[in-house]
């Protein structure tokens, strides 16, 4: 029967029947019909293409529109691991990195021995490590935590450390990327050590840096800054000129002698 209209096997067979894509003949009534991507073939005629086993029941992979059995597929087009050089079979796990496939199994950090599987690594020289591994026998540790540094990092007086972990001394704000200055093998940043150490200006108070190259009139253990040294009654600088003092204050020839 088909839609209603009742055909002798013959007929049927002649006007509806599939053909076999291995022997070209009909599929009969009478025969299983075995399909693939609208491809129809008798059950006897579905076999691997290279070695012609039945493929009935069994994995099979297509390729260029030929059936293979999995066996002639992964000798044929299959990837080999790079580890143990065999198979690695269709339908199986693989690891695969830079044009390299490997086993699950055999895809192995190369100081421990475990599988690393999809977790994360790091390659170094011909091997591969995992991040616990690489950072036991490779990575530098932190002079201040001592843990491992796997990214940037700071080297100071030879000495390895984290950014988040180089800090001032004094503040404890981060160093990295700022200018700092150091007293006994210690950190400062500028802040924190002109307010600890650097001179202060007997003019405005403030400390004198040796930054940039400023400069700084020094007299009888007193300092001030070039812009600062003047005089004490009409404020004309006194850099490069004479002076007087009188007491504490300094004093421009002109206003020292009116006194």
């Amino acid at each position: 029967m088909k839609e209603d209209t009742q055909y002798c096997t013959k007929c049927y067979e002649n006007l509806f029947a599939n053909c076999c894509e291995g022997c070209s003949l009909p599929i009969g009534c009478n025969c299983k019909d075995l399909s693939y991507k609208d491809h129809h073939w008798h059950e006897q005629c579905f076999k691997c293409a290279k070695c012609s086993r039945s493929l009935v029941e069994k994995a099979f992979a297509a390729k260029d529109d030929l059936l293979l059995c999995t066996e002639c597929y992964a000798n044929d087009y299959s990837s080999k691991c790079t580890t143990c050089k065999k198979t690695i079979m269709p339908g199986s796990r693989k690891m695969e990195y830079k044009g390299n496939s490997w086993h699950e199994t055999c895809f192995l950090c190369h100081r421990c021995q475990q599988p690393i599987g999809t977790k994360s690594f790091i390659p170094k020289d011909s091997g591969y490590f995992c991040v616990a591994c690489f950072e036991k026998q490779f990575a530098y540790q932190c002079c201040a935590c001592k843990k491992a540094i796997t990214t940037g990092g700071v080297t100071y007086q030879d000495k390895p450390w984290h950014r988040e972990c180089f800090l001032c001394i004094g503040c404890r704000r981060q160093l990295s990327g700022q200018r700092f200055t150091s007293r006994e093998n210690y950190p400062y940043c500028l802040d924190c050590f002109n307010n600890l150490y650097a001179k202060k200006c007997v003019g405005c108070t403030k400390p004198i840096t040796s930054l940039a190259g400023a400069k700084y009139i020094s007299y009888e253990e007193r300092q001030w800054h070039s812009e600062c040294f003047t005089c004490m009654q009409c404020s004309v600088s006194l850099v490069g000129r004479g002076f007087l003092t009188q007491r504490d204050n300094v004093l421009c020839t002109d206003c020292g002698r009116e006194k």
